[in-house]
Order: structure tokens, then sequence, then C-alpha cells
């Protein structure tokens, strides 16, 4: 029956003059029962089973069997059992026993008798006359533990490289056994990813090496229950080479003699268990899953699991035997589907899909509850499972089917819910809810106990409380009875008015007066009442006044030496006997006799510097405290004349008396203290057979005490030097003491810092703080080290070694936790048993590199890389975090030119992201992602390739103006050192600086690509300028019509005039697209110029272009005037330019080229 107390709900009541008379009605639900020892001892009460042996009880046969049920009940119940479904007579056999009491039965089958004769299905049934409890259903079956069935293993020869499986097939025991392999030493066989024990409990090897070789692998069986070992025979394996097969094979062996046929050369993965490509698994909620894959291939092939439309659970998912063994504990419905076990080396992959169905044996949703109900009260008794498939709810009553039980009006059953209503004392039961599927049920007990009974108060009849005044009173009232009754509190015999405002009533029957006062003093009244009866309590209350400090301590200053006092008043209610403790800086006062406490004083005589601080008076009387504080100051008095202070002289006399194993007394005559009092004295000791001439400091004493009890350790020859200290400072030590050799012991204390860290992946290196020779004991110092695997079943391996700080312990797994612990020993014992520590086994290099890497470039500088973590079993040591190596891509002719330089980030701790600055815009990255553990770097992830966007490009390397002339000049840049990009165009601002007027600022824009980035300022708009050119068209119009003139008389010149014609420059004609002069050409040829360019910039034109050219007639190869004062120069271009780059393209540079120009 489940009892608990109910939580108070406040009831505030305004109580006037009138008597108080306060209630507290009944609530409509179950009846809860106190937890009173002496209310349930009384209380009439169905059973409940309050202890059980499992349902499955698998025992050990060498002992007697017992077969817990034990109930409670009132009154006791009786007890029966069934065996196998029908009555099991106690009586009819010897060998059976009923426990006093109980229902707890044991089976003598020590003295005679076999376990196997009970063997069967046994039921408790703990009755009264309320009603029946029965138990679970317990199968009792012995353990079993078979021994192997004999039989010839023949020597195994099989090829370097060739796939294997060692057998076992243990007996089938019960339990089933623990399977493991072990040589002829009793040393467990080594496991790696290469060779390992299946969940069957075969050993399988992926592929074999020579090394393999050896003629005792043994599979053992440890049964737990019988704590027996059953051993097979030992298996011979023999691998041999190619060459070393070929030599046997020609000697004394046929090919029929080989284990399989397949090829040593290396291979792509193969599954040996489970078979084909896909298997199903059933498991239980609750259970722990295990899904095992293991692949023959060569190379050695690694094991991956993923589930397919999901994720593994994570904090639920561990990797066992190498990752061939995938386990999810707490398994839920939830954990079903598919999952996909892939096997991969360097030549392939395969993989295999195990389909697993989480089914559920029953499982509690509301489980019923015991039922307490008051007569004509309803309630209702829930039986709420959940399983896969889903469970069959049965209701049984007092042990049988409720079909069959007699009828309750009262009762009426609704599927997983029985509904009381006015139920009666004849309803009293109990009810078994039976929940059952095909995986197992629950069985839960759970009575409808209707009780009628009269009101009872539980608290102590005239209680009395004391309160102070001003405080809180609670009064307490704790009740039971079925109805439930009211409460009503009364003031006073008679009902006497009180004069409260409030008052605050409790759900269980507690009244609280929120602000006692002096006239709450008086007795209450608390009254129960119900159907069936009354009961009354009285309560008396006494209201107490406070505690106060009248007259407290005050501040004082006083002079070193002399004497102060402190008082302390404190005023109390004089039923209340207080207690006034003196206290120093919140502590003990000094347990000096200088210190005198009376009744109202503390006195302080001879004051010294070490007396100043704060000191409190604390009052405490049963009901409440207080306390109130004065800090003194102590000053030096004025000297007259004044003292000279010094250190003290050195203590002589020493003297060692009561010389035990480990104390002795030292005893010394302090020298003269210089006018300043001795604090403390400093006892040292030496070590004369451990560090002589070395003192240690053994214990400070008050400078008041002249001897002092040392404590000492064994073996240590000991002499003592006292050195006296004053408030100026320390004095010389003293002479030493006499030797004093204490006998040896075994060591007090173990070596300390012990640590366990493998060099390398295979070893295991234990090391720790040696005890130095003071910490001994003895002669013969030793140490005892032990190791075992913290995860294993192993016994703890030891070792004693000499007085070193290291021990290797070789032949270890990679990175195993291992608990250490060492212990010293010297010739006289041991010392206490040494703490464990946890250890590590070697590191070795990660074997997995970090997956699914990919990049998300955040702008043109800078890029954020993810990665999936490392299983912590794959990395065989302690995490240090994340490494990535990027590197920018080159061209084929900037690799060969220098060495990749490669960058290196790397991200500490577990993180699984990290941002990668500093990067180049418009340029090819490609990096790799690598785990690194203690000893290293694991193997790098699959590269991963990625670009930058355009940046802003940097300014121009450089620029200049070149061949300035009157009306134009010309710019020449480089280009930009980082273009960060695929140049498009320039922008060049410029603004004229002559003149006194304002100045403006042009730009020009040219585009990557044109024929001539250029753009000069135009003057051709100037009013000056356009009159100039219209002077010279005109003037070189009239001299076309002269010479038109002139070559129609005469036909053909002479060549003396085609000379001078060529000469003089007024004759040569003029472009008409840009008014500049240009060289002579026929009309075909007056092609305009390309885009971008108004003129070529050295002033010439192809010479291709005519075939009529002034140059055909001039005496230069540039076919330009001379510069002789003509006006034309001044709108020429480069003068000195050769006629080559004249007939080169006129397109603009380009942005990679060493120059650009702009004219």
């Amino acid at each position: 029956m489940q009892l608990k107390r109910m939580m108070p709900k406040k009831k505030h009541l305004s109580a006037g003059r009138a008597p108080l008379i306060l209630f507290l009605c009944p609530m409509i639900s179950a009846l809860e029962v106190p937890l009173d020892p002496k209310l349930l001892e009384d209380l009439v009460q169905p059973p409940t089973i309050t202890q059980q042996s499992p349902k499955d009880y698998i025992i050990d046969p060498r002992e007697n069997i017992v077969i817990q049920c034990e109930a409670k009940g009132k009154p006791p119940p009786s007890f029966s059992w069934t065996r196998n479904g029908t009555h099991f007579d106690i009586d009819k056999d010897p060998l059976v026993t009923m426990k006093s009491g109980s229902g707890t039965l044991t089976v003598n089958i020590m003295s005679e008798g076999k376990a196997e004769t009970y063997e069967g299905v046994y039921q408790c049934t703990a009755r009264n006359e309320r009603g029946a409890a029965i138990s679970n259903n317990i199968v009792i079956r012995p353990s079993r533990s078979p021994l192997w069935t004999k039989e010839k293993l023949e020597r195994i020869t099989l090829r370097n490289g060739q796939s294997l499986v060692l057998p076992c097939r243990p007996p089938v025991g019960l339990p089933p056994p623990i399977i493991f392999w072990m040589d002829n030493s009793f040393q467990r066989l080594p496991q790696s990813e290469r060779v390992s024990q299946g969940l069957n409990g075969d050993l399988y090897f992926s592929n074999v090496l020579p090394e393999d070789t050896r003629e005792d692998y043994i599979c053992y069986a440890r049964f737990n229950h019988t704590q027996t070992i059953q051993q097979k025979q030992p298996i011979s394996v023999k691998v041999i080479s190619v060459d070393e097969m070929n030599d046997t094979i020609a000697a004394n062996l046929s090919d029929t003699e080989f284990y399989g046929a397949k090829s040593h050369r290396e291979r792509p993965p193969t599954f040996l268990t489970p078979e084909g490509n896909a298997s199903r698994k059933e498991e239980l909620r609750g259970n722990v899953l295990s899904l095992e894959c293991i692949a023959e291939g060569l190379p050695t092939p690694i094991i991956y699991w993923i589930k397919e439309d999901g994720t593994l659970p994570i904090n639920r998912t561990f990797y066992r035997n190498f990752k061939k063994t995938l386990q999810i504990v707490q398994v839920t419905e939830a954990d079903s589907g598919n999952y996909q076990c892939i096997a991969k080396n360097a030549l392939g992959a395969i993989q295999h899909v195990i389909s697993v169905t989480v089914k559920a044996a029953p499982y509690w949703i509301i489980a019923p509850q015991n039922l307490v109900l008051s007569p004509g009260e309803d309630g209702t008794l829930i039986c709420r499972a959940n399983g896969n498939p889903k469970p069959r709810i049965s209701w049984l009553l007092n042990g049988i089917p409720i079909e069959i039980a007699p009828d309750d009006p009262s009762r009426k059953i609704d599927g997983d819910t029985i509904i009381f209503s006015n139920v009666q004392e004849r309803s009293s039961a109990v009810y078994q809810c039976n929940a059952s599927n095909e995986y197992g049920y629950l069985l839960a007990n759970a009575f409808v106990n209707v009780l009628a009974e009269p009101p009872r108060i539980l608290t102590t009849a005239d209680t009395l409380y004391q309160v102070i005044a001003n405080r809180p009173a609670l009064l307490d009232c704790a009740f039971f009875g079925s109805p439930l009754p009211t409460i009503e509190w009364f003031k006073g015999a008679k009902g006497s008015a009180l004069r409260e405002d409030i008052y605050v009533l409790h759900e269980n029957g507690t009244l609280e007066i929120p602000v006692a006062q002096k006239d709450s003093t008086g007795t209450y009244t608390c009254v129960a009442r119900n159907k069936l009866g009354m009961a009354k309590n009285d309560i008396h209350l006494e209201i107490k006044d406070p505690t106060r400090i009248i007259k407290q301590p005050e501040y004082a200053v006083v002079q070193r030496g002399s004497t102060v006092s402190f008082e302390c008043i404190v005023k109390h209610d004089h039923t209340l006997i207080p207690t006034v403790t003196w206290l120093k800086d919140h502590g003990e006062l000094p347990s000096d006799g200088r210190f005198t406490v009376d009744k109202d004083h503390l006195v302080v005589a001879d004051v010294s510097d070490d007396d100043g601080g704060t000191y409190t008076c604390a009052a405490n009387t049963t009901l409440d405290n207080v306390s109130a504080s004065a800090v003194l100051s102590v000053v030096a008095p004025t000297p007259t004349p004044a003292p000279i202070y010094d250190v003290p002289n050195p203590p002589f006399d020493l003297e060692l008396t009561d010389q035990l194993d480990r104390s002795v007394q030292l005893s010394w005559t302090p020298g003269d203290d210089n006018n300043s009092p001795i604090t403390k004295f400093i006892i040292e000791y030496e070590d004369a057979m451990h560090e002589p001439g070395l003192w240690h400091h053994q214990t400070e004493v008050p400078g008041a005490q002249t001897t002092a009890q040392l404590k000492l350790s064994p073996y240590v020859n000991y002499s003592f030097r006292v050195t006296a200290v004053n408030s100026l400072g320390r004095s010389l030590p003293s002479e030493a003491s006499e030797q004093y050799l204490t006998k040896a012991a075994e060591p007090d204390k173990n070596p300390t810092a012990v640590e366990g860290l493998g060099s390398e992946p295979d070893n295991l290196v234990i090391t720790w703080q040696p005890l130095n020779g003071f910490e001994s004991n003895g002669p013969g110092l030793q140490y005892k080290v032990s190791w075992r695997q913290k995860d294993g079943d192993d016994e703890w391996t030891s070792m004693v070694v000499a007085d070193v700080s290291k021990y290797i312990v070789s032949g270890t797994p990679t990175f195993v936790p291992y608990l250490i612990k060492v212990q010293a020993l010297n010739d006289a014992g041991f010392a206490p048993e040494p703490a464990v520590v946890l250890g590590h086994s070697g590191e070795d290099l990660p074997m997995v590199a970090p997956g699914n890497v990919h990049v998300n470039v955040v702008n043109s500088t800078l890029a954020e890389v993810h990665w999936d973590p490392v299983p912590l079993k794959s990395i065989r040591g302690h995490l240090q975090g994340y490494r990535i190596y990027y590197w920018k891509a080159q061209s084929s002719s900037a690799r060969n030119r220098r060495h990749i330089e490669k960058k290196i980030l790397t991200f500490q701790g577990s993180k699984t992201h990290g941002m990668l600055p500093g990067l180049e815009p418009f340029s090819h990255y490609t990096l790799n992602v690598r785990v690194v553990n203690g000893k290293g770097e694991g193997p790098a992830s699959p590269d991963r390739v990625f670009s930058t966007p355009e940046g802003v490009p940097s300014a121009p390397s450089s620029l200049k103006i070149v061949n300035p002339t009157l009306d134009s000049l010309t710019l020449e840049w480089e280009p930009p050192s980082h273009p960060n990009g695929i140049l498009t165009e320039y922008t060049l601002k410029y603004q004229p600086t002559a003149g006194s007027g304002s100045e403006i600022t042009e730009e020009a824009i040219t585009t990557v690509g044109e024929a001539m980035a250029s753009r000069q300022v135009d003057i051709a708009t100037q009013g000056w300028f356009i009159g100039l050119m219209c002077a010279v068209a005109l003037l070189i119009l009239i001299l076309l019509i002269v010479c038109f003139i002139r070559r129609n008389k005469g036909g053909k010149y002479p060549v003396k005039e085609k000379e001078d014609a060529h000469a003089d420059p007024e004759i040569q004609p003029m472009k008409e697209d840009d008014g500049t002069f240009g060289e002579y050409s026929d009309a075909e040829d007056h092609k305009p110029l390309k885009k971008g360019s108004r003129t070529p910039s050295d002033r010439t034109v192809k010479k291709e272009d005519s075939d009529d050219s002034l140059v055909d007639y001039g005496e230069g190869v540039n076919g330009q005037f001379n510069e002789d004062g003509s006006f034309i120069g001044q709108y020429s271009g480069k003068k000195e330019k050769e006629p080559a780059e004249g007939n080169e393209s006129s397109e603009a540079p380009s942005p990679v080229n060493a120059m650009n120009s702009f004219v």
C-alpha cells in the first residue's frame, strides 16, 4: 500500500472576537493513509508482495535452492505455492521448508536430491481476510556447463594472404558461456582489424600472415554461473609463403591438402559473416542491438556502418571489435530500419544490408496503484501497458480470473480500467493486472481497501510549542479517519475569542499564526469529526521574549602589555537560560591564562600584538541567538627610556625524553628575548642517514612553551634544533640535539603522480614519483607495479621492481584504458593498498580520415570548411584536433619553377568546422583534412577543390608620362600586381592645373581590349584652334590647285620638281577625319582607324595602304617631315619610332603586357 502525507494548501480565515472555529472539509478523492507506525499497526490491510525471486531464475546445482516470496498485510498473510500450475504441497517433500512468517522456500539439495528434480514454474500466493496477492511465475532452471565434444583436429595449412575461420562451436550451456581465445600460456591472442573474434565465438582472419603460424589456437568457454571454464582442443595453423609452398608441394604435399584454393594476391573484400547481400535481425526494446559484419580481403578491409534513411542515435551507438560490430544500447522501436555495413579496401568495396525489427515485451504506461477508499466513495484502478505487438490486458481478483470471480455490484470493468462506485467494506480485495504478448508479460498487484475508521489525531497530546514573539507559530494536528474527518480549532477550554486578524489553516490540520504575540499564549484544541465519531487534542503555546544585548562591547585601543576589558550585558526571557560565548576573529579564544571570562566581561591581561582583532559576544538560547562585536587594536607603549630591541638569543640545553618508535619529547631552555617577547619557537630536524646536513621544518609551538611532543617517522636518524622568534625576527638556531634512530617499519604511503602513458602503440609506460629516503621507512625499498585492462575481465598483473620510477609493459593493444596501481614495500612489509589510477597504452596514428568534407566560400578571401568527426575508436589516441592542409592551384609552368607551398591550420579539440582566412581572390584552391592525436596525423581526406570569387584589383604598379607635347601627352602604366580577377577596364582621372580659373577634374574610361587605351584633352573645340585650322586648310587648297594646274600644263614634271615637291612640307595632304596631317595616299586607301585611336601612336600609316605614297619620293624611311620649325610637328606622335612598329596592330595592349599607354 502506497502511503504518503498530503501537502498543505493554505486557507486564510479571519477571526474577530467570536470563538475561533475552523473547519477542514473532506476532499472528494481516494483516502491516503499517513505514514504513522502506530496507525499502520491497527489498520486492516490486504496483502502486498514486497520481495520475490526473478522470473527467469537460474540456480547453481551445487547449492540449496532458495525461492523468495515476502509479503506484508494486516492481519499477517499466509503463504501457499503452485508448481507447474498445480498446488505444491511442501509438507510432503522433506527437502522443502518454508521460512517462518514468510513464503520463502528453501530446497535442501546439498544433502540429497538433484536440482533437475525441482525444475519448473513456481508461483507464490499471500492471503489474508482482505484478499490474496500473487507473485510472478518464477521459472526455476539449474545452470549447465557441459564439456566439449571430443574431436580430432587436423593441422590447417594455407597460403600467405588467404582468409581463415577457426570455429569454436562451444557446448550449449545455461546461461550461454563467454568465449575467448588464448594460447597454452593462458595469454589472450592479440586481435586487430585483420584478426578478430565474432559474436558466435569463431576466430576470423581477413588474411593470414606467416606470423599467424602457431600450434595453440585454443577456444575457451567460461560459464560464470558455475565458475567453470571449458577448453577446446588446440588448433594448429601453418602459413607458408609462395616460395616455401612450392618447395613443400614438390617435396611431400599435394594440392588437395591446402586450406581453400584462393590466391594470395591482393583482392577486393568479401564477407565471411553474414552471408549474402542481405539479412534480418530482430531485437527486443530495451536490449542491446548487436550487428556484425566481418570481411576478408587483401589488404585488410575496413568496415563502415550507416543507417539507410536515418542517422545512428547519438550517445547510444558504440563500435566494438574494430568497428566490425555495431551496438545500440537501450534500443527502441525508432531504431528499426535497414542498416548497411560496407567493407572497403584499395581494390573495391561490398555492402550488406541488415533489416532490423524492434519488438517489445510489455512495458508499463500506467501501473495500477493501491486504492484506499471509505464506504460509499468512488475510485478507479488503471492498468495501461504498451508493447509490440500490443499486449493483451487481463484482470484477476485475488489470484483467479475476474470472469469467474464473484460479482460485485460496485465494480465495472472497462478494458484496462476498473471503475468502483459506492464501495463497501466487502469490496476490499487484491486485483492483479496481467499485460502479455508473445515476448513476455507484466503482472502487478493492486489492492482496494475499504476502511470505515473513526477519527484519530496522530499528534502527541498536550504538545508544548514555544515561540519567540513576533515570529510565526505552527501548531500541528495530524489526523486520520475514514471517511475523511473535518477539523475544527478552538482556543481555550471555553472557546475564548482570539484578537488576531488572520489565521492560516493547512489541509493537513496545522494551524498557523503568522505573527505570534504575547497574548497568543494559551491552549488550543484540535477537533476531528466524521460520521463514525470524534477525536480532539490540546496543544499548548507559549510566547517568549526575544534575547537582546543591551550593553555591547566597545572598540578599544590599548598599549602592548596593558589590560583591556570588554562588557556584554544580555537581557532574555526569564524562563530561558542563555549561554554567552566569547569569540576572537570568529574562532575560539586562545587557550591562554591571560584571557578571563566572568558573567558580563572578557578581560585580557598583558596584551600582545597577536591579541589584536575582532571579539564577539554571542548569546544563545534554545529558541534564538544574538551577537555583538568590537575591535581591539594594540599599539606600542611609549618607551621611557627606550629599550634596545633585538632578535632573541638562541635556545640551549636541548634534551630528548620519552623516546618511542613514532614520537619523542623535546625540551629546551629559551635564550634572552632582548626586550621583545618570544612569540613562537620553530623546531627543525636533520636526517643524518638519508640527507645529512639538510634541515627540515618539523613544527612550531607558542613562545610560552618550552617542550614539544614530536611525531617521528620510522628508520630516520633524527637530530633537532630550535629557533626562537619575536616581532623583530628569528634567533640563530640552537646547537643540535643528540641523535635518535627510529626503528624500521613498512612504508606509510605509496608513490604519487602515478601515470600510465604509452610511448609506442604496443606498450604501456607506467611512471611514478618515487618515495624519498625519509619516506621509505626502512631498507630494501621496492615497488609493486600492477595493471589490468579497465574494460576486460583479466586479473591484475603485478611486477615487483627496484627503487626506480618507471616500468614498461610490452605487447599491449593500441590505446586501451588500463587500471594501474603502484604500491611501495620494504623489508618490513607493504604500504597501504594504493589508489587505482587510469592510464592508456600507446597511441597509434589515426586510421580514418574525416568524412563529408565540404567548403563554403564566404567571400573572396575567406572560406569555411566543415567535416564529420572521426569516430573515437578510429582515432587510436587522445584527440588533439583537426588539421587542414590547403594550397593554391598553379599553372604547370609555375609548378615547374617552384615547389607548391601548402598552408596548415590546426583546430583544437573536437571542432568540426573552421575558417580559412587570407585567401587570394579569383584563385583555385585545394584542401584536405586530417585528424590529429598525440602520435601524429591520420590519413588525409579526399582533396576538395574550391575557387574564390573575384575581388577588387590592386592599383596599377606604376604610372608615367612620356612624349608630352603642347596639345597631348602619353601615359604609360604597369598592370596591377594583384588583378584579383579578369580586368575589364581602367579609369583615369585628370585635371588641368594651368590658368587662374577653377580646376575641373575629368575622367576617361578605357576598356581592356580596345585598340589603344587613349583620351586626349580636346582642343579642337577651342576658337583659336578652329580659326588656325581653317587658315591652314585654305592654304593647302590653294597649293593643291597650283599643283594641279602645273601638272596639267607640263604633263610629266622632271625629277627635280618631284624632289622639290616632296621636300616641301606645305604640299602634305591633310586628313579630313581629325584635322591632323598625314602622308599622301589614294582615295581608295582612306580607311578609318580602329576605335579608340584617332591616329597611330607613331603618326605613320602603313606602307602598303598606298602605292603612290609621298614616301616614294622622300629621302627618309619613316615618311615624316623633319621638324624645322614647321607647324605640323606640334601634332605628331613619337618622332623616333621605327616604321616596323607602325606596321604592328593598333589594338590596345593586353592587361598582362608590360606597358599600357594613354594619349
